[in-house]
């Protein structure tokens, strides 16, 4: 790397490291130094890793040092772990000259240590019997707003919005209204009426065929 490349992502460095904050360790390495126990020119928050400016070359820059300029390529956010344990998010970008020849490294490092294990103790403590499939009921705070929450939930359903369904989607939609306990709400089968555009004559008459079925189906 040349001094104004150095000096430059020395700069990018700092900026990346104080907008980031203190968990956020930035190396930069040069591919070209005479002696890669010293390949570190750039870095903030060493205490991330423990490594100091001089210190020497990572696994990523000896790959880089062995593989096919051609084949290089920035590596996009992926897990690595420090020797005392710390788990990082890391990224990994080439820096390079004006023939596209892979001349240094720039290495972002974010500690996700404590981020994790909080997200593991909030994943367990949340767990409500997660991979049934089902999605959190909403609580209502009228009788009038959970009528409006189960008609959604048969139009879910079927897929499409009460006014375009066809007859046998009507009786598939009051049947699961019906297995949800709707119809044990005051005046919900004139509202049911209302809402699928139906006479109180066809409500009873989809409704009897919607549990002719499901007797079918448990016999």
């Amino acid at each position: 790397m040349t001094s104004n490349q150095i000096a430059f992502y020395r700069s990018l460095a700092r900026s990346l490291a104080q907008q980031f904050g203190p968990n956020c360790e930035v190396v930069v390495h040069d591919l070209e130094a005479s002696d890669l126990d010293h390949s570190i020119v750039a870095i903030e928050n060493g205490h991330i890793s423990g490594r100091k400016l001089g210190d020497g070359a990572s696994h990523v820059v000896l790959e880089a040092m062995h593989a096919d300029p051609a084949s290089l390529k920035d590596r996009e956010p992926y897990l690595t772990k420090t020797s005392d344990g710390k788990l990082l998010k890391s990224t990994t970008v080439f820096i390079r000259d004006d023939d596209g020849r892979a001349t240094g490294v720039l290495a972002i490092n974010y500690d996700i240590t404590v981020m994790t294990a909080f997200n593991n103790m909030l994943s367990s403590f949340v767990g409500t019997g997660a991979g049934n499939g089902r999605e959190p009921e909403p609580i209502t705070r009228s009788v009038a707003g959970l009528l409006e929450d189960l008609f959604r939930e048969s139009e879910q359903l079927i897929g499409k919005p009460a006014a375009l369904m066809t007859k046998d989607e009507r009786v598939r939609a009051i049947g699961y209204l019906d297995r949800r306990g709707t119809f044990l709400i005051s005046k919900s089968s004139e509202r049911a009426c209302d809402f699928f555009g139906i006479s109180k004559y066809s409500f009873y008459s989809y409704l009897n065929e919607a549990k002719a079925a499901a007797e079918t189906q448990a016999g």
